[in-house]
């Protein structure tokens, strides 16, 4: 940063701390609290200052923001309990805590798996059992009664649903999980709020300061010349991207739903306010954000509105402020975008997390067509980040599958991609001929050709058409799909995702069409309810639930034994058999290989491909324990490890 500008950022921060000095913002109860919190600013005021000033240099209130922030930072550092500042301090000893080959992510509707957050307690054994540790549960907080986008549109930052138990009961949680070894994540929902948020109150009753907090015009003057350039999220349910107030005759910004009001973050004092809702979450113990709805944070006219450089610096300020108050907490981006700009927002400085939605998307894709070309591209051109971060890897999420690989990997390997989405669309909802998949349309466009697909996991792998339509012979072909795909999820390098249900071949659930605030929104289709008989028989491998089960929960364990899975080099080899992926991964000198058949055809592999890559000697399959011969057969759907033993 030029000179001046050091000037100006030292000189500031001399006099915003003379400010709350004369403000008397601590006490002597506080001395060393404050002392802790001067060193922390000190040590991160240049790059926070450098960030906002970056953003808000042209605003003349820009200093008064400045210090209302620092002094917002010093409220919740103070508020922090001390058994999280001890966290923070082992944290800071240990930051890439998460690559590990025990890390093993799980995520759900807490309603839906357990009805109340007391009640979710009695579920923290049987996460140890699957050797979760860390924990992703779906917004908990205060939403409308009536639509909330399944809890993205909040209300209240500060309160939970009232019935499903009150902050006071997720306190209690997350200090059982804790004990457990069990990290919480929550999505940080910072694009919107609701419409019934006491900002959004404020603003409708005409307050200015209110207003300012989000896009409020009066008329489709400035609504009209964005339209031009923006893309509609939800065309079916909410098309467009601005919302008559019929009270005031005016429009607002709502990029996803009509009651989801998009917040104007080019306003110092909403960044300021946001934070300290963030701040009040990461307090409750809260150790892990999934930023929501990243891409779309910064507005700009002329521009698609999405992923526009501010928002990056935005995530760095955000990040900043963590290391002053909670330097524990680490985030995770929620960008289903283009994978050059989902891999922009993984960095040290941003968010060290990152959610995998090529990898998810294009294992479906490899599964489709049976052909691993589009897969192994996208491996190659995306897969490798910074080496401190690092994917979260799933099969499935709350959300619906939307294709983003890169149009240009895609034409790299022969591929149509307009045309290839079009035949991915249709074999996942099952229109397409000798499909297995029994799947949902999600917000198909007429006007651009765009389409997303919901279903469980069981279900777009052909559990529920084998068990309906064909027989036993495919429902344990459509089984071994499911193993598939989370075996690529679970041995590749980064954290495993489990959408709790998968693990026991949870089938598509349809009473969310019976349910007039959920009939509209087809995710519904993937979002279970916790099911009794499947977690009985999870230990009987006799029936649907217990096959998958186990055979997950081998898959874990072998991680787990297996550290090189998560510690090597990886990168891709070509088997020449179009139907196998393979992933060689690399420590020091040792040399392991990964495969994946995503056919239901036999895969042969003579020994010299192994001894090419591995080394030569002895080669085994250590996931079956089988010694390699003169041949090698990968049977469909079939997972194995290959190395040299002694």
């Amino acid at each position: 940063m030029p000179t001046q500008n050091n000037y100006i950022s030292q000189q500031a921060y001399k006099r915003i701390i003379s400010h709350l000095k004369e403000r008397k913002v601590y006490q002597e109860k506080d001395q060393v609290n404050w002392d802790m919190f001067l060193s922390r600013l000190e040590l991160n005021f240049h790059n926070l200052f450098s960030l906002l000033f970056e953003l808000y240099q042209t605003r003349d209130d820009f200093f008064y923001h400045l210090e209302e922030l620092c002094l917002s930072l010093w409220a919740a550092y103070k508020k922090r309990p001390a058994y999280l500042k001890k966290h923070d301090r082992n944290r800071e000893k240990k930051p890439t805590w998460y690559q590990s080959a025990d890390s093993i992510a799980a995520v759900c509707y807490l309603d839906r798996y357990a009805g109340t957050i007391e009640k979710f307690n009695s579920k923290i054994p049987y996460l140890e059992e699957l050797s979760i540790n860390i924990l992703h549960l779906m917004p908990l907080f205060e939403t409308p009664e009536s639509e909330n986008d399944g809890g993205y549109a909040i209300s209240n930052y500060r309160k939970t649903n009232p019935e499903i138990g009150s902050i006071q009961d997720l306190k209690s949680l997350i200090k059982n999980l804790r004990k457990s070894n069990i990290s919480l994540a929550l999505d940080f929902v910072f694009n919107h709020t609701a419409n019934n948020h006491k900002w959004a109150k404020k603003a409708q009753a005409g307050e200015s300061k209110y207003k300012d907090f989000y896009f409020i015009f009066p008329d489709r003057t400035m609504p009209d010349q964005y339209e031009q350039s923006l893309r509609e999220i939800f065309p079916e349910e909410s098309p467009g991207n601005f919302t008559h107030l019929p009270k005031t005759d005016e429009w607002v910004w709502t990029t996803f739903n009509t009651f989801q009001w998009d917040l104007n973050f080019s306003n110092p004092a909403v960044f300021n306010a946001i934070l300290g809702e963030m701040f009040f979450i990461a307090n409750l113990g809260v150790e892990i954000l999934r930023m929501d709805a990243v891409p779309f944070i910064w507005k700009q006219l002329g521009t698609n509105s999405e992923n526009l450089p501010q928002v990056h610096t935005l995530l760095k300020a955000f990040n900043i402020a963590a290391k002053i108050v909670a330097p524990s907490l680490t985030f995770i981006s929620e960008a289903i975008v283009h994978p050059d700009e989902v891999n922009a927002y993984i960095s040290e400085e941003k968010c060290k997390l990152s959610y995998n939605p090529l990898l998810m998307a294009t294992s479906w894709e490899a599964l489709a067509t049976r052909e691993t070309k589009l897969i192994q591209k996208s491996i190659e051109s995306y897969y490798n980040i910074n080496s401190s971060c690092s994917w979260i890897n799933y099969v499935r999420c709350h959300d619906d599958i939307g294709w983003t690989f890169s149009d240009e990997n895609a034409w790299q390997v022969g591929i149509n991609p307009w045309g290839h989405r079009k035949f991915l669309n249709e074999f996942y909802t099952g229109s397409f001929p000798g499909s297995f998949a029994k799947g949902v349309s999600f917000q198909a466009n007429p006007k651009t050709g765009d389409q997303r697909i919901c279903g469980s996991c069981a279900s777009l792998a052909g559990l529920e058409k084998a068990i309906n339509e064909e027989g036993k012979e495919e429902e344990e072909i459509a089984l071994k799909r499911i193993e598939l795909l989370y075996s690529l999820a679970i041995t590749s390098k980064g954290i495993p995702l489990i959408y709790l249900g998968d693990e026991l071949a949870t089938l598509n659930d349809t009473t969310y069409l019976n349910d007039p605030n959920t009939k509209n929104d087809s995710r519904w289709t993937h979002r279970p309810y916790f099911n009794e008989q499947e977690f009985e028989n999870k230990n009987n491998k006799e029936t649907h639930a217990g096959k998958t089960y186990s055979k997950i929960n081998k898959l874990i364990n072998f991680r787990k034994e297996t550290p090189i899975l998560v510690d090597g080099e990886l990168s891709v080899i070509n088997t020449g058999k179009k139907s196998l992926l393979a992933l060689k991964r690399t420590l020091d000198s040792t040399n392991v290989i990964t495969i994946y058949n995503f056919s239901e055809t036999p895969q042969t592999l003579n020994k010299a491909f192994f001894n090419l890559h591995i080394g030569n000697g002895k080669i085994e399959d250590s996931y079956s324990k089988i010694l390699v011969e003169s041949t090698y057969t990968i049977k469909p759907y079939q997972f194995t490890m290959f190395n040299l033993i002694n």
